[in-house]
């Protein structure tokens, strides 16, 4: 055997013998990471950065930075992103999959045993769900609101994106307010600027980048069309879960404005079963998002079922990992433009008003049915908010207070 294809050995070895170290460090992650995207950065950092230095301090930073700049997951963007500089493209799909199966595995089981829930007791969980998704909600409303909107320009942004959307009710309706509230900020928002510092080398190529680059926005195009020139269902949810990845600007929560535009105005899901999910979903660990393998599996046309999760859990996850491949290479000049600054600051801006809009309706109208469901919504916000206790406790708290509003 030549040296050549020794070296050739050897070098697959590393890669998949690194592959099974991110695996195995993403699986802990994956099952131990309660507390939603912001809390799962400080995981990733003492576990990856402190402990086992795959990568220093200022060089995790901006990977941080690049993941809040794009949509898509902001913590499974970076997860994605260690795993690819650690062990690249073996190292990326290793970190991907043993952080997002844990989460997905237990809300598809929720799915599957969410009708078992009957009676009082049952009903009276899935009710206390619904409520604490208004709490949650509420919390991350006001938290981006003092983050994205702190002065009356962007404030503004955010009102005009609710006015948009109460006023179209539909998918079509959130991506024009992202959109105008982009453009706005191109206009309001260019003063702002922000000095940019640090850097981090990836195994990427500018072709591979530009290659990403256009696979997002083929798929982003051309989905909808092939759905609607063909008719085909499984075409048309992997559109939907798609899209919203795509458009999920501002954190984890917006996808849920996003996600009952796409699948409970459709008809698909009933807004009792999506609001039921999302509030389980808030006591699992892991990435939000996989809230879609839930919404895939109780789908009512099909795909639906274990197809169904498969399906919508690749389509939400892949838009934001095209674009992370596809920015990487260009991320250094393109993050020191003011002009990507100030769209940006507005398009975060508008998200804060999608998610306010949907604060209202479907969250607190489905779940807010009499003084009792208030009581209990103002209780869990108060743990969330001012105690600061971690979302599985105060789901655990919503369940037991929705049974005990079902037996009275």
């Amino acid at each position: 055997m030549n040296d050549s294809v020794i070296k050739a050995a050897a070098g697959d070895d590393d890669r998949r013998g690194r592959a099974g170290e991110v695996f195995s460090a993403f699986l802990k992650l994956g099952l131990t990471s309660f507390g939603g995207p912001i809390a799962h950065l400080g995981y990733f950092r003492d576990e990856l950065v402190v402990r086992r230095r795959w990568i220093d301090e200022k060089g995790y930073a901006d990977l941080v930075a690049l993941s809040q700049f794009l949509p898509g997951p902001a913590s499974s963007q970076v997860g994605f992103a260690l795993g690819l500089l650690r062990g690249g493209s073996l190292g990326a799909a290793a970190a991907w999959t043993a952080f997002t199966l844990p989460s997905a595995i237990l809300l598809v089981l929720f799915a599957y045993g969410a009708h078992m829930l009957e009676g009082p007791v049952g009903s009276g969980i899935i009710h206390g769900l619904k409520v604490v998704a208004v709490a949650i909600i509420a919390q991350a409303v006001w938290g981006m609101a003092r983050n994205l909107t702190p002065d009356r320009q962007r404030a503004s942004i955010a009102l005009s994106a609710v006015l948009i959307v109460v006023l179209t009710a539909s998918a079509v309706g959130q991506v024009a307010a992202i959109f105008i509230g982009g453009l706005a900020g191109l206009w309001l928002c260019r003063s702002q600027g922000e000095a940019v510092s640090g850097h981090v080398s990836f195994p990427v190529s500018h072709t591979v980048g530009a290659l990403a680059l256009a696979a997002f926005f083929l798929l982003l195009v051309g989905l909808p069309l092939v759905a609607g020139a063909l008719s085909l269902q499984w075409v048309a949810v992997f559109d939907a879960f798609y899209r919203t990845g795509a458009l999920v600007f501002g954190g984890g929560h917006v996808v849920l404005p996003l996600l009952e535009a796409e699948v409970v105005r459709s008809g698909w899901v009933s807004a009792d079963e999506f609001l039921a999910g999302y509030g389980a979903a808030q006591a699992i660990p892991g990435p939000l998002f996989t809230f879609a393998a839930y919404l895939g599996t109780v789908l009512g046309p099909q795909p639906n079922g274990l197809a169904g999760a498969a399906t919508a859990l690749v389509a939400i996850f892949l838009p934001g990992f095209l674009l992370l491949i596809g920015v990487i290479p260009f991320w250094d000049a393109f993050r020191a433009r003011p002009a990507a600054q100030a769209f940006m600051r507005g398009a975060n801006a508008a998200v804060v008003g999608i998610l306010g809009a949907a604060l209202y309706q479907p969250v607190w109208t489905s779940a807010i049915i009499g003084p009792y469901e208030f009581a209990l919504a103002l209780t869990c916000f108060v743990l969330l908010a001012a105690w600061k206790c971690p979302p599985w406790v105060v789901v655990i708290v919503a369940a037991t207070g929705g049974v005990l509003i079902g037996l009275t």
